[in-house]
């Protein structure tokens, strides 16, 4: 098998990676079957994860909505803390416009995200 094609497959091959974790371990030598095995299989699971499973890059909207779950704010407060009008930021989280670089700044500042998430690069 050169790639995996199908959901079975990719169900079968997980299996078979379960199967063959117990047998190897940091000491066995590459060149046990078990071991061979292992590597190839595994990587074919990672191409088809990486081509069907992939989450991709979270959006800024994405980010917004998380950072108000975990630091229990509601947009109002949000918005205070990034110096914007509830209106504004409700744009922001809807999509409706992209923040000017001061607003986009002051997100990334107070609410630990990531610049390029913000500017959206």
């Amino acid at each position: 098998m050169t790639k995996i094609e199908t959901k079975a497959q990719y169900d079968w091959a997980v299996k078979r990676v379960e199967e063959l974790l117990p047998l190897v371990t940091d000491e066995t030598p590459l060149d046990d079957p078990n071991c061979i095995e292992l590597n190839l299989i595994s990587n074919l699971v990672a191409d088809y994860s990486d081509e069907h499973f992939a989450l991709g890059e979270p959006t800024l909207i994405d980010v917004l909505k998380l950072r108000m779950f975990e630091m229990g704010l509601n947009q109002k407060a949000l918005a205070k803390l990034v110096g914007v009008s509830p209106a504004r930021l409700s744009d922001y989280i809807s999509g409706k416009c992209e923040p000017t670089l001061k607003v986009a700044r002051e997100m990334s500042k107070k609410l630990n995200i990531d610049a390029n998430i913000v500017l959206g690069v």
